[in-house]
C-alpha cells in the first residue's frame, strides 16, 4: 500500500507512527456503531497492518502505533506477526474481529474500544495486555497467551452466551503479573483451565452469567497471589478442582447461585485461605472434598444447605464460634455420615483450647453414627446417650446413681429385706445395701446377707442391671477419651 492511497485520516496516522505520536479522532462521541462515524474518523485495518509490518522510522524517534477514537474497517490481521512497537488502539470501534493469533507484541492496549470479538490466542506480549472498559459482542480468545506483565479487564463487558465456546477464554494462559478485572461483566463462560498467574486475580464487583450451567471453569488453575471475588454476582458453576491458590480465595459479600447443583467445586485443591463471610448462603452445593486449606474463614450464616467435606483438611477455623453454630456444616454433608468431618472440627476446637466445644462435636458424631447402625445398635446407643452422653457427660451418670441410690435407700429403709442367715448377718443399712446392688465392683457385705421378697426382689434386679449399664457406659466413655488423648 502506497501513502498516496491513504485518506486524510489514514495519512495522519501514517505520519504520526514514526514519531510515536498519538492520533486522537475523538470529538466527544462514544465508540459505538450507531454513533454516526464519518470518513474523518475512519481508518482501514490494512493501513494499520502495513504500518506495523513495514515499521517506518525517523532518526532520533521511537515509533509506536497510538490511535484513539477511530472507526477501523476490515480485519486487522496480524496472525503470526511480530512487532517491537507498542500498539494502542483505544476508544476505537472495530467493524470486524481483529486477529492476533500467534503474534509477538511489545504491548497491546485496546482500552475503551468496541469489538465484535477478539482472536488473540497463543500471543506473546512482552508488556501488558490492556482490555479495560472494552465492549465485546463475541468471545475473547486468549488461550495459551503468554503475558510478561499484567492483563487488565477492568469494567469490560463480554456478551457471548453461546454454549459452543467460552465467552472469555484464558485456558493455559501464563501471566507474569496479575489479572485485574474489577467490574467485569460476562454473559457466558470464563475458562481458566490450566492457567498460571504469578500475581493476584481481582474480580471484585464482577457480574458473571454463565451459559450451559458453567460460569467459571478454573480446574488446575495456579495463582501465586490471591483470588478476590468480593461483592460479585455469579450465576452458574464455579470449578476449581485441583487448583492451587497460594494466597486467599475471598468470596466475601458475593452472591453465588446454581440452584439444585454444585455452585462451587474446590475438591482436591490447595488454598492458603478460603473466606466465606458477610454473604448470603450459596444457592447450591459447596464441594470441598479432599481440599487442603490453611485457614478456613467461614461464617456459619454463609454455609449452604448442602456441603461435601469428606477429606477436607484445614489447619485453622475462624471466626471462633460455639460448636452449636458449626455443627450444621458437617451435619448437612450430602454424603451422610462423614467421620472425618467431625474429627477435623474437633481438632479445630482443641487447637484453640475449647475442650467443651470438642466434646460437643464428638457427642454429635456419636449421635450421627447411631443412625447408621442396626436397630439393636441404635437401642444401645440411645441407652449410652441417655445415661452418660456417650461418656462425654459423666456427671449425668452420677445423677442417675444418686437418684437410684435415694430410691433404693428409701424403699429398703421402709421395708428392710430379711437376712439369709439370722444371727450371722451384719446390721442392715439401706444406703450401703443399695450401693452393693448398684456398684458391681464394690461390696459392703450387704447384698449377700439379705434376700428381699416379692416386688422388692424385682427392684433389686433393676438396680443391679442399671448399675451394670451405667458402669459399662462410663468405662466406654472413658476409653474413648483416653484414646483421643
Amino acid at each position: 500500500m502506497e501513502i498516496n492511497d491513504l485518506t486524510p485520516a489514514e495519512a495522519r496516522v501514517w505520519r504520526a507512527y514514526p514519531r510515536g505520536e498519538a492520533v486522537d479522532f475523538r470529538d466527544g462521541r462514544d465508540p459505538d456503531p450507531a454513533a454516526g462515524w464519518g470518513p474523518e474518523q475512519t481508518v482501514r485495518a490494512a493501513v494499520l497492518r502495513t504500518l506495523l509490518l513495514k515499521d517506518p522510522q525517523e532518526d532520533g524517534e521511537i515509533p509506536a502505533l497510538r490511535v484513539l477514537g477511530a472507526r477501523i474497517t476490515g480485519v486487522l490481521d496480524l496472525e503470526y506477526a511480530a512487532t517491537e512497537r507498542p500498539v494502542r488502539l483505544s476508544h476505537c470501534h472495530f467493524e470486524q474481529e481483529p486477529v492476533f493469533y500467534g503474534a509477538r507484541l511489545r504491548q497491546l492496549n485496546l482500552r475503551g474500544s468496541v469489538l465484535p470479538g477478539l482472536d488473540a490466542a497463543n500471543v506473546q506480549v512482552e508488556g501488558v495486555l490492556r482490555l479495560s472498559d472494552c465492549r465485546f459482542g463475541g468471545p475473547v480468545r486468549l488461550g495459551g497467551t503468554q503475558i510478561a506483565g499484567a492483563l487488565f479487564l477492568d469494567g469490560t463487558t463480554i456478551d457471548a452466551p453461546g454454549p459452543e465456546q467460552a465467552a472469555l477464554q484464558l485456558n493455559h494462559v501464563a501471566i507474569g503479573d496479575g489479572l485485574s478485572g474489577p467490574g467485569l461483566d460476562v454473559h457466558g463462560q470464563i475458562r481458566l483451565t490450566g492457567a498460571a498467574v504469578n500475581g493476584t486475580v481481582t474480580l471484585n464487583q464482577a457480574r458473571i452469567r454463565g451459559s450451559d450451567d458453567v460460569a467459571v471453569d478454573g480446574e488446575t488453575l495456579t495463582v501465586e497471589g490471591d483470588v478476590l471475588l468480593r461483592h460479585a454476582e455469579v450465576d452458574g458453576w464455579i470449578g476449581l478442582r485441583g487448583a492451587r491458590i497460594a494466597g486467599r480465595l475471598d468470596l466475601s459479600y458475593s452472591r453465588l447461585a446454581h440452584p439444585g447443583q454444585t455452585v462451587l467445586r474446590a475438591s482436591s485443591s490447595t488454598i492458603g485461605e478460603l473466606w466465606l463471610r458477610k454473604s448470603p448462603p450459596m444457592d447450591g452445593t459447596l464441594n470441598l472434598r479432599r481440599a487442603q486449606i490453611d485457614v478456613l474463614f467461614l461464617e456459619p450464616d454463609s454455609v449452604p444447605e448442602r456441603v461435601l467435606t469428606d477429606g477436607l483438611a484445614y489447619a485453622s477455623l475462624t471466626p471462633q464460634e460455639p460448636a452449636e453454630r458449626r455443627l450444621p456444616m458437617v451435619e448437612r454433608d450430602g454424603e451422610g455420615y462423614v467421620p472425618h468431618a467431625y474429627e477435623q472440627l474437633t481438632a479445630a476446637y482443641l487447637r484453640i483450647g475449647d475442650e467443651h466445644g470438642a466434646r460437643l462435636v464428638q457427642l454429635a458424631k456419636q449421635r450421627r453414627h447411631r443412625t447408621t447402625l442396626p436397630w439393636y445398635g441404635r437401642v444401645w446407643g440411645l441407652v449410652q446417650d441417655a445415661t452418660v452422653g456417650y461418656g462425654f457427660r459423666p456427671l449425668r451418670a452420677a445423677g442417675w446413681l444418686l437418684s437410684l441410690l435415694a430410691v433404693g435407700s428409701l424403699v429398703y429403709g421402709v421395708r428392710p429385706p430379711g437376712p439369709l442367715k439370722p444371727g450371722e448377718a451384719p446390721d442392715f443399712n439401706p444406703v450401703f445395701y443399695t450401693l452393693d446392688l448398684l456398684v458391681p465392683v464394690i461390696s459392703f457385705g450387704q447384698e449377700g446377707a439379705y434376700a428381699p421378697q416379692g416386688w422388692y426382689q424385682w427392684l433389686s434386679y433393676v438396680l443391679v442391671v442399671t448399675g451394670w449399664i451405667l458402669a459399662t457406659t462410663v468405662v466406654a466413655g472413658v476409653s474413648r477419651s483416653v484414646s483421643r488423648q
